[in-house]
């Protein structure tokens, strides 16, 4: 009982690491700007405005995504 218990907790936690790996390295994956949260709250809006701006300029992101 206690190694189906084992095996089926290892399973979840491989699963949720492929999850994520799969999910960052998603071409069209749009990360957070870097250090955005520690400047407070406004750095990180402006931040996000210009991260977003830049993805809208090269085409990754359409005007409905953007807005």
């Amino acid at each position: 009982m206690g190694a189906a218990l084992a095996i089926a907790a290892a399973a979840l936690v491989l699963a949720a690491v492929l999850y994520d790996a799969a999910r960052l390295a998603r071409p069209d994956e749009a990360r957070r700007p870097p250090l955005a949260r520690l400047r407070g709250r406004r750095a990180a809006l402006e931040a996000a405005e210009t991260w977003c701006a830049g993805l809208r300029i090269h085409g990754r992101i359409d005007q409905a995504a953007y807005q």
